[in-house]
C-alpha cells in the first residue's frame, strides 16, 4: 500500500499546480478514491457519493480503452468538456489513476496537463507501487 502521507502530499501538490484546478482524486484500479482534494472555497457540484460513482465509472471506461492500446498506443489522458467543468482521467500506471476537474472556461487544459501534471506524475511514478 502507498503511504497515506505520500497520497495526501501528491493530491495536494496537484491541486495547487494551477488556479483552474477545482478537484483532484487519486483512485486505484477498482475506482476507489484513495484521496481527494477540493480547491479552497469551492462549492462542489457533486456529492461525495456522486464523486465515488464518477470515479468508478471513469476507471471502468479507462479499462475499455486499453483494449486498443496495442494499435493506437497508451492513453496519455482522457478529457471531457462539460457545461460547468472540464474533467480529465490520467493513468499513472496500471494500478492508479488521477482524476481531476478544471474550471469550465479553462482553455489551456492540455498545457496544464502536459506541462504541469504529467511531469509531476513522472517524477513520483516510482512511489506508485502496490506492495
Amino acid at each position: 500500500m502507498i503511504p497515506y502521507e505520500f497520497i495526501y502530499s501528491f493530491t495536494n501538490t496537484i491541486l495547487h499546480l494551477d488556479k483552474s484546478i477545482r478537484w483532484v482524486g487519486l483512485t486505484n484500479r477498482e475506482g476507489l478514491i484513495l484521496n481527494e482534494k477540493y480547491r479552497e472555497d469551492l462549492h462542489p457540484l457533486l456529492t461525495e457519493e456522486e464523486n465515488e460513482e464518477y470515479a468508478s465509472n471513469a476507471i471502468s471506461r479507462q479499462k475499455t480503452r486499453s483494449k486498443f492500446e496495442q494499435k493506437i498506443g497508451k492513453l496519455i489522458y482522457a478529457f471531457g468538456k462539460y457545461e460547468k467543468l472540464n474533467r480529465a482521467t490520467i493513468p499513472i500506471n496500471g494500478n492508479y489513476f488521477l482524476l481531476m476537474s478544471l474550471d469550465f472556461d479553462e482553455l489551456d487544459f492540455d498545457k496544464i496537463i502536459m506541462d504541469k501534471v504529467l511531469p509531476l506524475i513522472s517524477e513520483t511514478k516510482e512511489q506508485f507501487v502496490s506492495i
